[in-house]
């Protein structure tokens, strides 16, 4: 990928570019599935995060769970499920936006100190073309779209898999080099100038 697709990537609607990773192992928790659909969750996590040569651990000291995903059928699961206003900052007006917008998901990130990733959450609404899709496929594109903190725009226009014979999904591969670059030690866990993605693209073509 070239710097500016890097770029454009963690470029936000309003100008601002800003990237962050993980700073501590990830500990998923997942609500609102069947026991098989938790493991293919699970599975999906696992193998973003080996992708990246990040790390998971059985708790988070401070946190217990730090990536925390729910399936709903309804926005108002979220407002009828207690203590959720104290999870999600300004639960009432969020849910009007959702359903103004008829959304199917919603993401958003808490951060440590460093600006790193320390705790996602991640909602997902299982209606229309998402409830339609194989559980393999929206688990890795969840896992996929956490792991780093996107662009809100990054993958509106393509969606960060693609498929391959047989009709198989799979992470399409520059994605997956941006990803493998982003953990790299060297580079930072969190960053707010554009000149990170040149090193980011440096790191791609050298690998």
């Amino acid at each position: 990928m070239t710097a500016e697709e890097v770029q454009a990537l963690f470029t936000r609607e309003d100008g601002q570019y800003l990237f962050a990773r993980w700073g501590r192992p990830i500990v998923p928790v997942v609500f609102g599935v069947t026991d098989e659909t938790l493991a293919v969750v699970k599975g999906a996590c696992e193998a973003v995060v080996a992708l990246a040569g990040h790390r998971m651990a059985e708790t988070d000291p401070e946190l217990g769970a730090n990536l925390m995903v729910f399936f709903i059928r309804d926005w108002q699961e979220l407002a009828d499920t207690p203590n959720m206003d104290r999870l999600v900052p300004e639960l009432g007006p969020l849910l009007a936006r959702l359903r103004a917008a008829g959304a199917t998901q919603y993401r958003f990130f808490r951060f440590d100190a460093e600006g790193a990733i320390r705790a996602a959450f991640v909602f997902i609404r299982m209606e229309g073309a998402l409830a339609a899709l194989p559980a393999e496929e929206l688990a890795l594109s969840q896992m996929v779209q956490v792991i780093l903190l996107w662009s809100e725009n990054a993958f509106a226009g393509r969606s960060p898999l693609g498929r391959i014979a047989g009709g198989v999904s799979v992470l399409r591969p520059e994605i997956a080099d941006v990803i493998r670059a982003a953990y790299d030690p060297v580079m930072p866990a969190a960053a707010g100038d554009a000149s990170h993605a040149l090193r980011l693209a440096a790191r791609i073509g050298a690998g």
